[in-house]
């Protein structure tokens, strides 16, 4: 009898592997950091290689730390960053270039030609998506035409393309030798190619962007068994495969249309459980595929994503040397008890929802002599909370609900000075569980649906605890005038980019 489900949480900086006990509790944990390459301003690539090489490497570390043996692991589910393109070579698993990664900005004059004809919303219908670089279908299409040979290939169905789930999934199974070559509803909402009625890839949408049909994954359930995995894992059915915030929604437990989730991560995303019917939205959020379960209908979400709000810590880590570890912020911003007056707006690749904007660039305002580098420092955490506020009332507006509290979960969520800050600018409670690692946990609850170890979702929310709460002490008079000041100072990093 299995004892166990596992994950490899493949994310923007990082990759892990983590193995959770029927509690949901975990149980292991091995974690590796890849290389972030930045060719060109605006520009951001990773190795696949390497990415498949660390996934291999933490999968070996979490059962060499816990000697737990893979034959007690029911199944492995995937989760991954989304939108990130990977193109490789089927008869050998060589990629044809860097993975082009989410917040890249290359596509810039893609994503403008392709808008020229209905605007930027021209096919938000069929997809729920607006044209912006952060999507997988102008990354493949610039790969298909800088890229020599590529095309033809494609054409052929010589050459592959995947997100990092598809990428990860068909080496786990294989690779060359009789990978699996799939994906999952999640991840193929977030290509701009795939129909939100049919959950396939939609034939007009191909014909726009000039992607051959022949180098694409087949769309799978969430939760179901792709494929059987080879190496240290060998003979454990790979059955989960979720998009890192569609699995943190499932993992949150947040199964219920008006359940909400934040993951503070690389980005920051906000997911609405709004139900079985796609809701188009009128406020800049994004129509995304939530998970599907087995046979069982689709749910879907609304999304607001934000592209910097983790990445802006470790900027100021790793560009400006402001301290050698990223939890120092918090000391740093808790020697001053506001930013004095700072706005940091850290639109470093545009500004994601609920603006759209790709010529957006970073600013810091309200500079006078009295600011310090602790005042900066307050004003970069104060951002994340700021851009939070403007997609819930976003969601507000789309869903007609008004949130009530806010589930929260990644690295930032044990940022107490953050916490407080957010509950202060939302005006309703924050919470945190007691598993914040919530992106890998969704993933291992699919795949452990997949094969009958949790029975039904619904056994799943039995493994959700609170572990802290934070509650609003700001007054409204005080929360209106500094998010007017917020509003004012993201108009000032408009149109930047000529």
């Amino acid at each position: 009898m299995a004892k166990y489900a596992a994950a490899v949480d493949q994310g923007t900086t990082s990759t892990r592997f983590m193995i959770f006990d029927y509690a949901g509790k975990v149980v292991a944990i091995d974690q590796k950091e890849h290389e972030q390459i930045f060719p060109k301003p605006g520009w951001v690539e990773h190795n696949p290689l390497e990415i498949w090489q660390r996934t291999q490497e933490v999968i070996d570390g979490a059962l060499k730390k816990s000697g737990v043996d893979p034959k007690d692991i029911a199944a492995v589910g995937i989760t991954n960053q989304r939108e990130t393109t990977v193109v490789w070579e089927r008869a050998t698993g060589k990629p044809v270039y860097n993975a082009i990664v989410w917040q890249d900005t290359r596509t810039d004059a893609i994503c403008n030609e392709l808008a020229k004809d209905g605007g930027q919303d021209r096919f938000r219908e069929k997809v729920g998506l607006p044209l912006a670089t952060y999507f997988s279908g102008p990354k493949i299409k610039w790969v298909l035409d800088n890229v020599p040979g590529a095309r033809e290939k494609a054409e052929k169905g010589e050459v592959l393309f995947g997100n990092i789930d598809t990428w990860v999934i068909w080496n786990l199974t294989g690779g060359p030798n009789g990978g699996v070559h799939v994906t999952d509803v999640s991840n193929a909402s977030r290509t701009m190619l795939m129909n939100l009625e049919t959950l396939d890839w939609d034939p007009d949408m191909l014909k726009a962007m000039g992607i051959p049909h022949a180098m694409l994954p087949r769309v799978r359930a969430s939760a179901e068994v792709y494929g059987k995995a080879v190496g240290s894992l060998s003979g454990i059915p790979v059955a989960g495969d979720l998009g890192d915030q569609q699995a943190a929604l499932f993992g949150q437990t947040c199964f219920s249309a008006g359940e909400a989730k934040n993951t503070y991560g690389t980005g920051c995303f906000m997911l609405l459980n709004t139900g079985t019917k796609p809701v188009q939205s009128k406020n800049g959020l994004l129509t995304t595929l939530g998970y599907k379960i087995g046979n069982e209908p689709a749910v879907y979400c609304l999304e607001g994503s934000i592209a910097i709000t983790g990445a802006l810590v470790q900027w100021l880590r790793d560009n400006l040397k402001f301290f050698d570890f990223s939890k120092h912020i918090e000391e740093y911003a808790k020697a001053v008890p506001d930013s004095g007056g700072v706005y940091f707006v850290p639109a470093f690749s545009g500004l994601f929802a609920p603006y759209w904007k790709s010529d957006a660039r970073g600013a810091i305002v309200g500079l006078t002599r009295f600011v310090t580098r602790e005042h900066i420092a307050r004003a970069a955490l104060e951002a994340t909370a700021y851009q939070t506020r403007e997609v819930l009332d976003a969601m507000n507006a789309d869903s007609g609900v008004p949130l009530t509290a806010l589930k929260v979960d990644g690295g930032m969520v044990f940022n107490d000075l953050l916490m407080q800050f957010q509950a202060d600018i939302l005006g309703v409670p924050v919470i945190r569980p007691t598993v914040a690692e919530t992106t890998a946990l969704g993933a291992a609850y699919a795949a452990g649906l997949a094969v009958g170890f949790w029975a039904k979702v619904e056994d799943l929310r039995a493994n959700w605890g609170k572990d802290k709460e934070w509650d609003p002490k700001m007054d409204a008079e005080e929360r209106g005038k500094l998010y007017k000041g917020w509003k004012k100072a993201v108009t000032r990093t408009f149109d930047w980019v000529e």
